[in-house]
């Protein structure tokens, strides 16, 4: 069984969500995994080095070098359909592009998938991670987005893939790229950190971040933020994590002030050591912490700070 993967990059490195799409995409069969973008060689030689990775096809063009969705995901169609399944991260990249991918070749998208149980059996979280359902497809061709916190990455080395250059595919004229505006910070991105500190309604107000962004700046952790701390305007809505935020899975996540409501548990889970920091011992947030400490975060956050100082 061959398998594409689609592979979200920034035409110089591969995004750490694509390692573990190919980690997924390997349970089901043989990998290829498909490049496009513009003066990207150097993404198809790292995918080529990846291991699990038997083929890389590079299509270079200047419609693809902002990953624009309509040009994109009519290459990943015309491509897929000698595949048995295509597979992309279940990111802002993959969520945009895959669904018009379905829907170009007639079929159910199959989206964040946390576990393969065979090549058409898919396990995906549904009522806000709550349950768990598992779900059979008898398309032809599987589109399925990967949930890249349920799978460990792959390594970035071993491999020896050959790099095949493919040609573009038409461009619809759709959409085209106007500018961008990048958040820059000197912390980790949010869903690749080790260690996640998140501040929530308890902060208060946006000033008092500030003690979040204290503790952060001593554990090199990025921040984020509960849903109702970003709409309370105390954080930027690129901080939050949650089901409609990001899906973050860190080795530590800390959460400060917040309650834990099942909409933020969907985005922090799966992390492998929760604290949680509330001066309500009844808070949602302390079922699901492996470490609790109930106390005033106005308090508790200045003296952590001091003590990671030390």
């Amino acid at each position: 069984m061959s398998v594409l993967v689609v592979a979200e990059h920034d035409n110089s490195h591969l995004k750490p969500a694509t390692l573990s799409t190919i980690a997924a995409a390997a349970q089901l069969g043989e990998v290829t995994v498909l490049v496009t973008g513009h003066n990207c060689q150097a993404v198809a030689d790292a995918a080529a080095k990846t291991e699990k990775v038997a083929k890389v096809l590079l299509a270079e063009d200047a419609a693809y070098e902002h990953g624009l969705a309509e040009p994109v995901s009519l290459l990943v169609a015309a491509q897929a359909k000698t595949f048995a399944a295509v597979l992309a991260p279940a990111t802002t990249f993959g969520k945009n592009v895959m669904p018009r991918v379905a829907a170009l070749l007639d079929v159910a998208q199959i989206s964040e998938i946390v576990a393969v149980q065979g090549a058409d059996t898919f396990v995906r979280p549904i009522y806000a991670g709550n349950a768990m359902a598992t779900v059979k497809s008898s398309d032809a061709i599987k589109v399925i987005t990967v949930r890249a916190t349920a799978f460990d990455a792959v390594k970035t080395e071993g491999g020896s893939a050959s790099v095949e250059k493919i040609a573009a595919a038409e461009n619809p004229g759709k959409s085209k790229f106007l500018d961008q505006q990048l958040s820059k910070s000197e912390r980790p991105e949010l869903t690749s950190a080790k260690i996640v500190v998140s501040g929530g309604r308890g902060m208060a107000s946006s000033d008092n971040f500030k003690l979040i962004e204290a503790v952060a700046d001593k554990l090199g952790a990025a921040v984020g933020a509960s849903r109702a701390a970003v709409d309370s305007g105390y954080a930027p809505n690129d901080f939050q994590v949650g089901q409609t935020g990001k899906i973050v899975a860190p080795e530590l996540y800390v959460a400060v002030g917040i309650s834990g409501a099942i909409q933020h548990l969907a985005g922090m889970k799966d992390s492998k050591v929760i604290v949680a920091i509330n001066k309500d011992e009844e808070a949602p947030i302390f079922q699901v912490a492996d470490y609790g400490l109930v106390a005033d975060l106005f308090q508790a956050l200045p003296e952590l700070a001091n003590e990671l100082g030390k």
